[in-house]
């Protein structure tokens, strides 16, 4: 059995822009939680947005350097745009995956429909680390639509798990990645247990996002906390009470080199920061058309 090492309580909210009121779980810039490959994860949780009246709400025109960006739609919608000539609307169910490498300018509001209509807002942004040989890789975009992401049933009819990258008894997750990861979406019905094992190669955490689940029949964690685990080989229970549980599993082999981040940007020395900010300020990472 794999052990869980520390239970990372709520954090405090804040916005980004004014569209994403978010709990930020775990950063690269703080306390190490042991999630490499995974830098930063912000959880926007469920929150009410009334009508905009023609104000877009969200973040403008930043750039990013030196890992990947993944955004993960609950509920709402997301349009995005970038300097590659990617974007689209981000629609619940959908994830953008998007890969900064050697520098990319983007925007995130909420799309046209969710700004005339208002709603519930939640979403997921996960920030991935790119090895050093893949830190000037071309930037590129990847829509991965709902209906493209497999979802495939735990057994026992415990729950399900849709996989947005890596693999699972053999089925494969939508994204392509430069590293070995998984990120998984899960969903514990009621009363029932999961059993779940990822490689022993794997750093392992798990993000409550609903419900509150019990792990290997004695830690418990609620929504909006951040279960780390021994990096150690063995599976884990995971039960859920009264309520399904709805969580975000991110394991993957750690990358183990030096991380150097300021603001948007996140490379393995100094001098690379340092080239990414002359980069963006001769205008390298190109234009939002």
């Amino acid at each position: 059995m794999r052990n869980v090492r520390q239970i990372y309580r709520a954090n405090s909210r804040h916005w980004v822009g004014d569209g994403f009121w978010v709990q930020p779980l775990f950063s690269h810039m703080g306390e190490d939680r042991g999630t490499d490959p995974f830098l930063m994860l912000d959880y926007a949780a469920p929150y009410p947005f009334a009508p905009a009246n023609g104000r877009a709400r969200g973040v403008g025109q930043h750039p990013h350097k030196g890992f990947e960006t993944v955004t993960i739609a609950y509920q709402g919608e997301v349009a995005h745009r970038d300097s590659t000539g990617g974007g689209g609307v981000i629609k619940a169910g959908d994830v953008q995956w998007m890969t900064a490498g050697a520098g990319i300018i983007h925007e995130e509001f909420h799309s046209e429909a969710f700004s005339q209509s208002g709603g519930m807002f939640e979403m997921v942004q996960l920030w991935v680390n790119l090895p050093a040989k893949h830190k000037n890789t071309p930037a590129r975009y990847q829509h991965l639509a709902a209906d493209h992401i497999a979802v495939v049933d735990l057994p026992d009819n415990a729950g399900h798990l849709r996989l947005i990258a890596g693999e699972y008894n053999g089925v494969a997750g939508a994204a392509d990645t430069f590293s070995e990861m998984n990120v998984w979406d899960g969903v514990i019905y009621a009363g029932k247990e999961a059993v779940i094992n990822v490689p022993a190669s794997h750093q392992l955490a798990i993000v409550v996002l609903r419900g509150e689940a019990t792990f290997n029949g004695k830690e418990r964690a609620g929504a909006g906390e951040l279960v780390g685990f021994e990096h150690s080989e063995g599976a884990v229970h995971i039960s859920a009470g009264d309520a399904e549980v709805k969580i975000l599993l991110l394991s993957g082999v750690p990358i183990n080199e030096p991380v150097v981040g300021y603001g948007p940007f996140v490379m393995n020395s100094e001098a690379e920061i340092r080239q990414a900010i002359e980069d963006y300020n001769h205008g390298r990472f190109g234009a939002i058309g």
